[in-house]
Formats: C-alpha cells, sequence, structure tokens
C-alpha cells in the first residue's frame, strides 16, 4: 500500500487500494478485475450508489488497474510507478471532476477538449462524481464524446441518483 501522510483523514487512510479490499461489492469488482485482465473493458461505467459505498475508490482502483505496470489478475499491483502516482493524485492519465462543482457546460467541453490528448500509460480515464448534477448542456456535451469516444479513453461516472442521469 502507498505511504501516505500520518495526518490523512481516517476514511482517506483506510481507501481501499485494491479490489480485494472492496467490502460488499464481490460481484462487482470481480466483473471489472475480469474485464482488465481478458482485455474487454468498456469505454464508459455508471458506479451507482448510497454515499459512502466505493464507487470513487472502485473508479480509481479501476484506473490504477487499467494503467498498471504488472498487473495480477485484473488487481493492480499499488507499487509501480504507474499506481503509486494515481494513489497520489499526480497521474496524468486519472482526471477527476466533481460535477456538483464544476457542472458548466464550459467545465465539460474543457474536459473533453483533453480526451484526444495521448497517454503516458495505457488509458487515460476520466472519473465524473455526481455526474448527475451536470446541467442538461454540460451532459449533453458529454454524451457526444460518450457516443464515440477516443479508444485510449474510459469514463467513469458515478452518482448518487441515476436517474438524474442524462
Amino acid at each position: 500500500m502507498a505511504e501516505l501522510p500520518s495526518y490523512t483523514s481516517f476514511y482517506r487512510r483506510f481507501r481501499p487500494q485494491r479490489f480485494s479490499e472492496v467490502l460488499g461489492q464481490e460481484h462487482v469488482t470481480k466483473a471489472l478485475q475480469n474485464a482488465v485482465s481478458h482485455d474487454r473493458v468498456s469505454h464508459a461505467y455508471l458506479f451507482s450508489g448510497p454515499r459512502g459505498t466505493g464507487k470513487t475508490s472502485t473508479a480509481r482502483i479501476l484506473a490504477k488497474a487499467l494503467n498498471c505496470l504488472t498487473p495480477v489478475e485484473g488487481e493492480p499491483c499499488c507499487e509501480c510507478s504507474s499506481c503509486l502516482s494515481i494513489a497520489q493524485g499526480r497521474s496524468f492519465d486519472v482526471v477527476e471532476l466533481d460535477a456538483a462543482s464544476n457542472s458548466k457546460v464550459e467545465d465539460m467541453r474543457s474536459l473533453i477538449a483533453q480526451a484526444p490528448t495521448g497517454t503516458m500509460g495505457k488509458w487515460k480515464v476520466y472519473i465524473i462524481d455526481e455526474v448527475h448534477m451536470l446541467t442538461p448542456a454540460a451532459s449533453n456535451a458529454l454524451l457526444k464524446t460518450l457516443e464515440e469516444p477516443p479508444s485510449h479513453v474510459v469514463f467513469v461516472l458515478a452518482t448518487t441518483d441515476p436517474q438524474k442521469v442524462i
């Protein structure tokens, strides 16, 4: 597990770093591991559930597994340079957006403009948290990219309210 500073909050310190550490979602984590290990990754995933159920943590683990230099059966090693940079929030290949704070169409267009750019690793992963908070215009901008995504891009959309996602 990556070293974290001693002042790290409780929930961050004990956040799962591997699929095997995610509790109560074995069917989901196994499906994601199988997709990674058999190179059958979808270009978009929708993670939904109540707050605190591990949607964002699982999205980060998926990003690590996709870009890990030495994965084992779809599980990230959490020790290679790629896994460590993702865990520390320094990876150029993993972009997180909190849609609750960045819900405008300009925010989404800025994010989407980065999608065609190259990657340092295998995949560029966009994690959009609280995706249901996007404005209709921002949702439509995202939808256009989801319909015709670049081949090296994976979108993970996380929400507590899936029926509000356009």
